[in-house]
């Protein structure tokens, strides 16, 4: 490179689907800095499932693997920093970073994440990743057979339902509003003995996030071992919005099928555009992103 600050592709995002878009630019010579700020969306779980090689891995050392092996790319470039402004240039984007860096590039990655909003539950958050989760697929086999409830309303909360009674006999759904179901769901609930209890949760208690009780508005509480909360969540990073990025309905950022967002030039990858949140999906959307990326730098030169 004749200019240390001028890159292909600049990837917003050093977590698994920024890594592994980095590995393959990477492989095909791309000159590629990843930029992270060090808050990847599963930094509240101890342990990371349904990933083949790496079941029950911490997160962090799953992630601490994948930077050792993508850095050994000469390159692949590392930046610690978070991202504050990108603004498209003649020939690509200028981004900047906090601390006061300026690097530019001819085409930007986001794999930056989303942010969950906590409910303001006592508990709540201390509880989540462990055993306050969202996913049956990356945490449901640990809590099987387990007493478990669901913070969630109507079609997620029959989401959740219909893929947990597999998981345990023993399921209740907690709604601070029991109209919410109408009548076919709720007799869908009954025939499958998933209890509906009209309270509203306001305390998680547990011991060093390992929950054993829930406490409801009327003072009463009941023990369980798993709570299912479908939350509402944020961008992580409001520059694919600056930058004119469409966001879906749910709150996405909006992506084809090769990962494009709807802004030439600039791709997304990760949990900020799709729903499926996993370390498995993560890698599989940036192994696309890189690829895809790679093809794009190819067509215009070639």
């Amino acid at each position: 490179m004749k200019d240390n600050n001028q890159f292909d592709v600049i990837i917003i995002g050093g977590s698994y689907s920024g890594l592994s878009a980095a590995m393959a630019l990477g492989r095909s010579l791309r000159q590629v800095l990843v930029i992270d700020s060090g808050t990847p969306c599963n930094r509240y779980t101890p342990h990371s499932h349904n990933f083949i090689t790496q079941d029950g891995e911490q997160p962090a050392a799953i992630s601490h693997k994948a930077q050792k092996q993508v850095a050994a790319y000469d390159t692949v470039r590392f930046h610690s920093g978070e991202v504050v402004a990108a603004v498209r240039n003649e020939v690509g984007f200028d981004v900047y970073v906090a601390s006061g860096e300026q690097f530019s590039s001819k085409k930007i990655l986001f794999a930056t994440g989303i942010k969950d909003i906590f409910p303001e539950i006592k508990g709540f958050a201390e509880c989540w990743g462990k055993s306050v989760i969202h996913c049956p697929y990356c945490h449901g086999y640990e809590f099987r057979g387990k007493k478990t409830a669901i913070i969630a309303t109507g079609e997620k909360a029959m989401h959740i339902a219909s893929l947990v009674n597999n998981l345990t006999d023993s399921l209740s759904i907690n709604l601070s509003d029991g109209s919410e179901f109408d009548r076919g769901q709720l007799d869908t609930l009954k025939k499958h003995n998933i209890n509906v209890i009209p309270k509203e949760v306001i305390e998680i208690k547990h011991r060093d996030g390992a929950v054993h009780a829930v406490v409801f508005n009327d003072g009463r509480e009941e023990s369980f071992d798993a709570v299912y909360a479908a939350i509402p969540f944020t961008q992580q990073s409001d520059i694919p919005v600056v930058l004119g990025c469409e966001i879906t309905e749910s709150g996405l950022v909006k992506i084809d099928t090769f990962q494009k967002t709807t802004v030439s030039g600039v791709y997304a990858c990760g949990d900020n555009s799709s729903p499926m949140r996993s370390v498995a999906f993560a890698v599989a959307a940036g192994n696309m992103a890189g690829a895809m990326l790679n093809h794009e730098l190819t067509v215009e030169t070639f």
